[in-house]
């Protein structure tokens, strides 16, 4: 599967798109409500760009198979300190603004001496035993600890995720999905006016020794009425009667040439056992109002919807094979085929690809979004929430099994490959 440069950039700039816009959701609303957020991933594994800016680390990492924002309290985050433990602080304007951990040594212009109470989540203070003098310091709320050459900015309680009310917490979390959802609306609204909306339904391509041939359709002509049903621009109403219509004769008006002609077809069944007369259909084009393409936009976004989630009920039920499936290598595979069949099916793919995304992560599995708003709905239900613990071996226990599920199809997907 060769790609040519302008394909490989069309893919890299869909992954790219479709996480970030679904990360981003999650960042903004976490920081509205507050929460101190460590890292912005795009990617997992090894990093390749990292920068901070703020209190945010942004980074692009190795692997391409997904993204995360690391709100603070979400995981262990700091290395905690003992008392009796001896620390260096540095202090600013009489308040902690660095606190060392190792090479104690080689700090200059901190304060040395070992921990009799330290508190950085409620009270911000730490107490030291400085040469026999108890000292104590208030510590600034953005405070960074310093070991092994990595500064850590610590998160009072009012910064973590789990100080929010679970109203904020579940929206942090659904902003991801959600932004999807928008992007994938606003995309298909965009496809309405890179496609046109249909004025008829015409044949494009007749099939060689097909029904339609056999009764003289020819490429070019434009269906009006088929079994007096008037066809207009609807394509599904005609597919619809050639379904119905097996082995049957069915009355069609064409116009050719200005004129108007009546012409029998009788579709005959062939692969799949389905009705097929043997055209290729297209139709003429114009411009949709705004009006148009919003509703256009709109209507497409709820088949592809139904038909995703029809896809899941599949998956679930057990009603697939590994074929059935795609990974990263088939992901690409297909994308590149809408990419080189021009910007409006590129675009199209991208809207699916979208809702796709947000609707997977809304699935109550472990490790994804719509996992986590369980967990949120059952502490609203108890009115305390579940055992961090717990939660997030639930969480990793999931993540696990998305991974060996990942490998599986990406093998399956190569083989493929290779057996053509």
């Amino acid at each position: 599967m060769l790609l040519s440069p302008q394909v490989i950039f069309q893919i890299v700039l869909l992954f790219f798109v479709l996480v970030t816009i679904h990360e981003w959701g999650h960042f903004y609303f976490a920081k509205r409500a507050g929460i101190l957020v460590r890292e912005f991933a795009i990617g997992f594994g090894p990093k390749l760009l990292s920068f901070v800016r703020g209190e945010t680390r942004y980074t692009l990492r190795l692997l391409p198979i997904g993204g995360f924002v690391r709100m603070a309290g979400e995981d262990p985050e700091i290395v905690q300190v003992q008392p009796g433990q001896t620390i260096a602080v540095e202090l600013e304007q009489g308040r902690v603004s660095r606190i060392y951990l190792d090479q104690l040594d080689q700090r200059t212009g901190v304060v040395q001496g070992a921990v009799e109470r330290i508190d950085l989540e409620r009270e911000l203070s730490v107490s030291l035993d400085v040469d026999g003098e108890k000292l104590t310091y208030a510590v600034h709320p953005q405070a960074f600890m310093i070991t092994k050459g990595k500064e850590t900015q610590i998160a009072p309680w009012d910064r973590q995720f789990g100080s929010k009310t679970v109203g904020q917490r579940a929206l942090s979390i659904f902003a991801g999905p959600f932004m999807n959802f928008i992007l994938a609306l606003v995309l298909f609204i965009v496809v309405m006016f890179l496609a046109g909306m249909p004025t008829n339904v015409k044949i494009d391509r007749v099939e060689p020794e097909s029904p339609a041939l056999k009764a003289g359709l020819q490429a070019g002509d434009v269906i009006t009425l088929v079994n007096g049903q008037p066809i207009k621009d609807n394509t599904s109403e005609l597919t619809r009667l050639i379904r119905a219509s097996a082995n049957k004769k069915m009355d069609w008006t064409i116009v050719r040439g200005g004129k108007e002609q009546q012409i029998q077809v009788t579709p005959e069944i062939k692969e799949d056992n389905i009705p097929l007369v043997g055209v290729r259909l297209t139709s003429d084009k114009r411009n949709p109002s705004f009006g148009e393409a919003v509703t256009g936009g709109w209507t497409n976004m709820f088949e592809a919807s139904k038909q995703i989630m029809t896809g899941f009920k599949t998956l679930v039920l057990g009603q697939f094979k590994l074929d059935d499936l795609g990974g990263p290598v088939r992901i690409v595979e297909v994308t590149s085929e809408h990419a080189s069949a021009g910007i409006a099916q590129y675009t199209f793919w991208a809207a699916i690809m979208s809702l796709y995304l947000g609707i997977f992560n809304l699935l109550p599995f472990p490790a994804l979004d719509g996992s986590r708003l369980v967990f949120l709905a059952f502490e609203a239900v108890r009115g305390r929430p579940v055992d961090p613990g717990r939660e997030s071996m639930v969480h990793f226990v999931g993540f696990a099994m998305l991974m060996l599920l990942m490998i599986a199809v990406t093998y399956n997907d190569i083989l493929r490959l290779i057996k053509g």
